[in-house]
């Protein structure tokens, strides 16, 4: 534990070896001093996601909150459902997907592992997500530190990594949604495609990250300088890297929980457990603004197609 979450004695108690932290006693309707909320920072960015658990807070406090640790982006850079009241808050509602694809239960957009919206130059610094409704059993979110993998890397594949670049683009989940026609034509009209460095070095830490996104970085995407071929090779090495179970951490989720977690340091995996079972399940999501990623050499990544995903 940090000595500022000491010094103000902030109730943090690690839940799994390399990442994932509950934080207890904190009640996020209040109106949290300063101190508090420096001590939660420092926090996220010691254990990278942190839980919080019996948290009666509505769209409204949720979006107060998350604009405590910066600015807050809208729902997704492709509209999928926000609110013209809340427009920051994107719902991850398990019925509205069911409508979309004709009766076909699927609790999430996307169920493989990814940091959040890295198509765009600056995919955001952190996300908040909130349990409304949740099956009673099932539906667990899983997170991985992409930092702990970095470090677990030999040195010779530290190497590699480091000097590589890749593109990232909604590619792999525009195949999914290609029954979903609003969002299918969300993609088409605002086509985003990113180059990012493969290990990206966190702005606040100077950690440095595995930075690759398995749902983003597959399908239309590649290695700079790489034939597609050897890109998903390359690919594969540093995916099954990040996904070694002892660097992640397993959330259950309960109606009103909320998951914190640092984007630039992560990358987590939805339920493909419900499909089968006649239950419901909805979140809602906040983002943070992110800045651009830089690698260890120094540089910045680099739009291809696409602005930049801005908060207020």
């Amino acid at each position: 534990m940090t000595d500022l979450t000491e010094r103000i004695g902030l109730d943090v108690q690690p839940v799994a070896g390399h990442i994932g932290a509950e934080i207890v006693g904190v009640d996020l309707s209040a109106d949290l001093d300063d101190h508090t909320i420096a001590a939660i920072r420092a926090a996220l960015l010691e254990w990278k996601v942190v839980f919080f658990r019996d948290q009666a807070i509505d769209h409204a406090q949720q979006v107060a909150f998350t604009r405590r640790f910066g600015k807050v982006t809208p729902s997704h850079p492709h509209d999928l459902g926000a609110s013209q009241e809340h427009p920051e808050i994107l719902p991850i509602d398990s019925r509205r997907y069911e409508a979309q694809v004709g009766g076909k239960k699927k609790a999430t957009y996307d169920t493989g592992w990814h940091s959040d919206v890295t198509a765009v130059i600056n995919p955001p610094a952190a996300s908040i997500l909130r349990a409304d409704i949740v099956p009673p059993y099932g539906g667990d979110t899983q997170w991985t530190s992409l930092v702990a993998a970095y470090e677990a890397l030999p040195a010779e594949l530290k190497a590699l990594a480091d000097g590589l670049r890749a593109k990232h683009s909604f590619g792999s989940i525009r195949r999914y949604a290609a029954d979903q026609s609003d969002f299918a034509k969300s993609i088409g009209a605002n086509p985003l495609l990113t180059i990012h460095p493969l290990v990206r070095v966190h702005p606040e830490t100077g950690e440095k990250a595995l930075y690759v996104s398995p749902s983003f970085t597959v399908g239309e995407s590649e290695i700079i300088g790489f034939s597609p071929r050897q890109s998903r090779a390359i690919l594969e090495l540093f995916y099954e890297q990040i996904q070694r179970p002892e660097f992640t951490v397993r959330f259950r989720w309960e109606p009103g929980s909320i998951a914190f977690w640092d984007n630039r340091a992560t990358a987590h995996l939805g339920p493909s457990d419900l499909s089968h079972l006649d239950v419901d399940r909805v979140l809602y999501r906040t983002t943070i603004e992110g800045d651009v990623p830089v690698g260890p050499d120094g540089r910045s990544s680099e739009s291809v197609l696409g602005e930049a995903f801005s908060g207020n």
